[in-house]
């Protein structure tokens, strides 16, 4: 079943995105060669305590840590440890926090240091593509109309769109109902109606689809070990339209 947010409960939700915009933004600033993610991952329970909310990924199904750190071939769930990031690698920074029960989610895939132009390149379309798919999170639209969006900007571009892992609903659940699939065709699945709360995340690859999970039942690799990009913000539907809430603008 799909629950629609009431307004107390957005205000629950609207803190907890706030504190992962916060979180994403002092990690990007501390992204940086010599950095390990182990060294990113308590940093950012520190502060997610600070700032009052609890963290979302610590201990959920046996998670071991705060974020998730996915460096290069990693697609999403990468494990913080003692990796040492250097220059020209990419880190995806997927953080989660709850306030009174409700949470928030969101993702972004930052440059360490300098990198060559075709990972540039990767990480600008991929955040576009999120963006292709908020802005189909409109009420009457249907959820695979977000899914269509994400797709065709994503292999306009001559990137493949990793079908094992999707968007989500989120609320009172990390992960609730819909699952929002970043394929597909279009005018399918649930009607989006106003007051549902979507976490959309493109996961998006420079060679193809495919991936696989490493020995630690955690980690999604890409299978032919091309780099990957994940970007995602959690939003919620409004009359006049679809909100990002994990943001501090």
């Amino acid at each position: 079943m799909i629950e629609l947010k009431s307004d107390a409960q957005l205000a629950s939700m609207r803190q907890a995105a706030r504190i992962v915009a916060q979180v994403l933004e002092e990690l990007q600033r501390l992204v940086r060669p010599g950095v390990t993610t182990r060294q990113l991952d308590r940093h950012a329970e520190a502060l997610i305590a600070k700032l009052g909310g609890g963290t979302a990924f610590k201990g959920y199904r046996g998670y071991p840590a705060t974020i998730c750190t996915s460096v290069n071939e990693v697609v999403v769930h990468g494990i913080p440890g003692e990796r040492v990031l250097r220059e020209g690698d990419v880190i995806g920074l997927d953080v989660g926090a709850q306030v009174n029960g409700y949470y928030g989610d969101a993702a972004v895939t930052v440059p360490v240091g300098r990198v060559a132009p075709e990972v540039e390149r990767l990480l600008r379309i991929t955040e576009e593509s999120l963006h292709r798919g908020i802005e189909q999170a409109q009420a009457g639209n249907r959820i695979s109309d977000i899914s269509w969006a994400v797709q065709q900007h994503a292999e306009a571009h001559g990137y493949s769109v990793v079908r094992e892992f999707t968007g989500h609903g989120i609320g009172v659940q990390l992960h609730e109902e819909p699952h929002i699939p970043n394929y597909g065709p279009p005018h399918r699945g649930p009607l989006i109606k106003v007051g549902m709360v979507l976490a959309i995340e493109p996961m998006i690859n420079m060679g193809g689809p495919e991936v696989e999970i490493l020995e630690d039942g955690w980690t999604a690799v890409t299978r032919d070990r091309c780099w990957s990009a994940h970007f995602e913000h959690t939003i919620c539907v409004t009359p006049d339209g679809p909100q990002i809430l994990t943001t501090l603008a």
